[in-house]
């Protein structure tokens, strides 16, 4: 048991955000730090990301975080002081293309608001994107944007690194402890209670992802969240998805299709809007309708014409914990002491990560974030200041 045990501040969960901002809480003098994890690191929904990297946003917080995250993801060794640190970036940029229409007026509106804060992007042609994606089509009639400082990295590598980098730090990793609710003084949290024992704390942060909806059982606050499953094909052809060639985001498909290299030939794919939503939170692998992926297939072909007859190499299910407006809450709960949440990454998790515990390590330390929280309060909901993007709904946000 371990109920004469207390730390400074207690991380609930060890997935790429709660490792993040474990190893920053320890970077920035936290004092003694305790992760709790469920299961084993790298086997959360993080496992299971497409692991795209891009600062292309239309909600301008989002940008900041994003740009904060590239520049330490392309110097990810010396950012964390650990030779063996790697995170597996293909560094080959990122290709977006829209109809005409709305979208296309979201995108042109997004291009001028990234170029404004300073981020590297250009407007090219149908015959300059076949040169970067040679084995896509496209139309001159398309609006289409190259973003150079992009690509993909790998989230298993990343998660375990920082976890690494914090227990280097200091920091002590649990795993296989499950937290069953919080320990409470009035309206403060001043602990755990877990499936080996209380901790007390000076302070929680709770980075849960789905299971963040725990925090309404323990603490009688309502948590807009709700968890969806995803479906990833990863499909072959003649014709290889190099890792030479860029994410590509196809915001003329029906399903806002993104894709990129997957194993140095094939073609990871997936679909950027509403998944199936889950009764009851769960990471374990989901059904993957034969209908799905004709579908998916079917869009890919219109786009990639030598993958109409592309191999199925293999599928899986991934899981978004989702928020009304398809952004996170970052910050304080109302009327509660001594806990940060950090939940309803809606697919943007992995890519914001270094950022986010950053901002939230910070938030804790009583600094100044880097990047201001106050746009994705809790409150934002109740107060109608939601975070939806010109795009709309949606991952790309």
């Amino acid at each position: 048991m371990a109920t004469d045990q207390s730390y400074d501040v207690i991380v609930i969960g060890a997935g790429v955000i709660g490792a993040s901002v474990a190893y920053h809480l320890a970077r920035f003098g936290a004092g003694k730090v305790l992760v709790l994890e469920q299961n084993q690191i790298g086997q959360g929904t993080g496992a299971q990301s497409s692991g795209l990297l891009r600062t292309h946003y239309s909600v301008e917080p989002n940008v900041q975080l994003a740009k904060l995250s590239w520049e330490i993801f392309t110097s990810f060794k010396s950012y964390l002081e650990d030779e063996e640190a790697d995170c597996g970036l293909v560094h080959c940029g990122y290709l977006i293309a829209a109809g005409e229409g709305p979208r296309a007026k979201a995108l042109e509106q997004t291009i001028e608001q990234q170029r404004s804060m300073g981020i590297p992007i250009e407007v090219i042609s149908a015959a300059q994107a076949t040169r970067l994606l040679p084995i896509a089509r496209f139309e001159e009639s398309e609006l289409i944007a190259y973003e150079p400082e992009a690509g993909f990295a790998d989230p298993y590598m990343v998660n375990t690194s920082m976890a690494r980098a914090a227990r280097k730090k200091g920091v002590k990793i649990m795993e296989g402890v499950t937290v069953q609710g919080l320990i409470t003084d009035g309206n403060k949290v001043v602990g755990v209670k877990t499936s080996v024992g209380d901790f007390a704390a000076g302070h929680v942060v709770s980075t849960q992802n789905i299971w963040a909806y725990q925090l309404k059982e323990w603490l009688g606050v309502d948590i807009p969240l709700q968890a969806e499953r995803h479906i990833v094909l990863a499909l072959e052809a003649e014709q290889p998805y190099t890792q030479s060639m860029p994410v590509f985001k196809d915001m003329v498909s029906e399903g806002m299709l993104y894709l990129r290299s997957y194993g140095a030939r094939q073609m990871l794919v997936s679909e950027g809007v509403q998944g199936e939503v889950l009764e009851k939170c769960s990471n374990e692998q989901g059904d993957v309708p034969l209908d799905t992926i004709v579908s998916i297939g079917e869009q890919v072909a219109k786009r990639f014409p030598s993958y109409d007859s592309a191999e199925l190499a293999s599928s899986w299910t991934g899981v978004y914990d989702v928020t009304p407006d398809w952004n996170p809450v970052l910050g304080s709960l109302p009327g509660i002491e001594g806990l940060t949440v950090g939940f309803g990454f809606s697919g943007h998790g992995f890519k914001l990560s270094p950022a986010v515990g950053i901002v939230l390590a910070q938030h804790v330390l009583g600094q100044a974030p880097t990047v201001s929280l106050a746009p994705y309060s809790y409150d934002r909901f109740a107060q109608g200041k939601l975070l939806t993007g010109r795009y709309g709904a949606g991952a790309v946000s």
